[in-house]
This record gives C-alpha cells, sequence and structure tokens, in this order.
C-alpha cells in the first residue's frame, strides 16, 4: 500500500528552493527537509503544516520482572494517566508546538479508563522474553491492524499534516535494544544502555536476557524479531507508521523505542524509509545504531532520553518552518529582486 516518495516533487521543490530570495543552500537543512515534504506529498506544498498530531504507544513489557528497569512497572499507568491529564513532558512541548496528543493503549498491565484514553488493547503486556517467546504470531498480527487502526481512528475526525510518534513502557527499551540488535545484527553488549538509569549490575543483567533471547531469532525474519523479543507498543507503532505513509503523512520518529518500530515498519515495506523523519539523536546507544540502519540523519542532538514523543515534538517547529518556507517564500523574479550573477 505504500507507494515510493515521489522524486519529480522532490526535483521540483529543489528548483523552487534554489530560486527563493536567499544565497543558494543558506537555509541548510530545513531546505533538505522541505524537499522531503515535496516529495512525501508528491507536489510542493501549497500551505504550512500547521496540523499536527502526537500519537503515544502504551503498554507494558514482561522482562520488567528480571529488574531491567530502576521503575516499577505500576509507573507505566501512571504516567500515561499524565499524559491523559495534560501534565508530562510531551503535553508541554506540544502546547508549545500547537500539536495535539493522543495515547494508545497496546497493553498495559491494568487496564485504565479514561475518556480520551484509544482502546487498543492486544493484551496485558508481553510475556517475559528472558523465559519464552513475547508475543504470538497472532499477537504480532493483532498489535500491527490495531495500530493502523488507531490512526484510521483518528483521521476520521480529523486531518493532520504531519505525525509524531512516541512511546511509554516501563522496560521497553530491553525490548528495544533487543530488536535493534537482532534487525541491524549488532551486538547487545554495545547498544544497551541504562534506559531510565540502572546501574551497571541491571545494565549487565539487561545485556544477558537480551543475548539470550537473541539465540532464539531469526534475525533475518522480522516476524520471528517480534515474537520473541517485542513490545506490543513497538508493534502498535510501527502499524501507526505503516498507515501514515499510505496516506502520505509524513512520520517524526521519536527515540530509540519508536526507532525499532520504525526497523520494523522498514522490514515490512521498505517503502516507508522517504517518509520517517529523525527528530533527534537519543543517548541510548542503540538509537545511532537503528538511525544509520535506516540511512536518517537527525535533526536535534540534544541529549535526550525520555521517550514519550517529546524530541519528536520538538522538531515539529521545524517541519513547519520547511513548509512555509518553500510556499510563503518568493523568488527572486516574483519578489523582483535582483539575483547573483
Amino acid at each position: 500500500m505504500i507507494e515510493p516518495v515521489d522524486q519529480q516533487a522532490a526535483i521540483a521543490a529543489r528548483t523552487r528552493i534554489d530560486m527563493l530570495t536567499k544565497p543558494l543552500g543558506s537555509l541548510g537543512r530545513i531546505e533538505e527537509l522541505a524537499v522531503q515534504l515535496a516529495a512525501i506529498a508528491g507536489k510542493i506544498p501549497a500551505t504550512a503544516y500547521e496540523r499536527k498530531a502526537v500519537i503515544v504507544g502504551a503498554a507494558d513489557h514482561g522482562v520488567a520482572v528480571e529488574g531491567v528497569s530502576a521503575y516499577p512497572q505500576e509507573v507505566t499507568g501512571q504516567m500515561v494517566l499524565g499524559f491523559l491529564g495534560g501534565f508530562a513532558a510531551v503535553n508541554a512541548f506540544s502546547r508549545m508546538a500547537r500539536a495535539d496528543v493522543y495515547v494508545a493503549d497496546f497493553g498495559i498491565l491494568e487496564p485504565i479508563v479514561h475518556d480520551t484514553l484509544i482502546d487498543a488493547r492486544i493484551r496485558a503486556g508481553t510475556r517475559n522474553f528472558a523465559r519464552e517467546a513475547a508475543l504470538t504470531d497472532d499477537e504480532v498480527n493483532d498489535a500491527l491492524h490495531a495500530g493502523a487502526e488507531v490512526l484510521d481512528g483518528i483521521l476520521a475526525r480529523h486531518t493532520y499534516d504531519v505525525l509524531a510518534v512516541g512511546d511509554m513502557g516501563i522496560a521497553n527499551t530491553t525490548s528495544a535494544a533487543a530488536t535493534i540488535a537482532a534487525l541491524c545484527n549488532a551486538d547487545p553488549q554495545e547498544i544497551t544502555g541504562r534506559g531510565t538509569g540502572i546501574d551497571d549490575a541491571g545494565r549487565e543483567r539487561k545485556i544477558a536476557m537480551i543475548t539470550a533471547a537473541l539465540e532464539r531469532v531469526e534475525r533475518s525474519d522480522w516476524r520471528s524479531v517480534a515474537r520473541e523479543v517485542g513490545g506490543l507498543e513497538i508493534l502498535g507503532l510501527a502499524g501507526v507508521m505503516l498507515a501514515a505513509a499510505a496516506r502520505k503523512i509524513p512520520i517524526v520518529l521519536d527515540g530509540v523505542i519508536v526507532a525499532a518500530a520504525a526497523l520494523l515498519a522498514d522490514a515490512i515495506d521498505p517503502n516507508i524509509r522517504g517518509y520517517f523523519i529523525a527528530s533527534h539523536l537519543s543517548v541510548e546507544p542503540a538509537h545511532r545504531v537503528a538511525l544509520t540502519h535506516i540511512g536518517l540523519r537527525p535533526y536535534l542532538d540534544l541529549d535526550l532520553r525520555l521517550g514519550e514523543a517529546t524530541g519528536a515534538v520538538l522538531a515539529l517547529p521545524l517541519i513547519e518552518a520547511a513548509s512555509r518556507m518553500i510556499c510563503e517564500m518568493h523568488t527572486f523574479a516574483e519578489a523582483g529582486v535582483s539575483s547573483a550573477s
């Protein structure tokens, strides 16, 4: 369902940008971003990308019982209530960016009843992948479809120009590191970080569990990776991304968890790569590996490691700036300004 981005539209955008009232290339990567937006849309943007949505996917992870996080598992649900209440970091940043925040439950341990929470539950968290497969094949499929349905439901009520994606789930950096190690054929010792701030012993436990679990994984098979070490919110967000790309909506990626979801979506349909915009570079070492594998260069480097879509939201004003540049600036001829000789 995903069409490759339109290279002819990219060429047309590049041509127009080079005629705008500025020295060639003087707006740097904002110009690069505008070209990508045109390639995604299949035409030069005619309006500013002001309509922004943020989707935060939440779920719990069975591997949390192995002591791989500095926080207890109930924090997932507690933080989701914070998102819904509007007082978390993603809410504060989204108000600044004038973006609407949606939260989807793909598998929080204890169900939450709230008017604005999107119910996309598959099960009450994954199984403990240190002991067994995290998910069944059916649950993998169900999570992907649930993600697509989440986006479809949102777009049935509102129209958006751009989508930022983020996550919430205690122990999800363990699942993300395992997923990235498998799909990028990387060494868990080198890419596994401290997540929420675990100590050296906790990190070593995390590495040992990932290494052992990867013995069960067929790394060339994304379904094997998702089944053995995947996360419900990771798969749900992959489904969101696939649905967004099918609708030609730019996808702004957050940190390492979202990068794991992007890798799965890329393995399912490589045409999605042209729709990805890497917002920032996380301090989690697996994030750089994942972005390099997909061929993405982040726009920000702020030592972030919170998740929630905070980094993605901070990049949303750059997308609006790029769209305004190409549709609101005049060319030298339009403005009656003498161009360089």
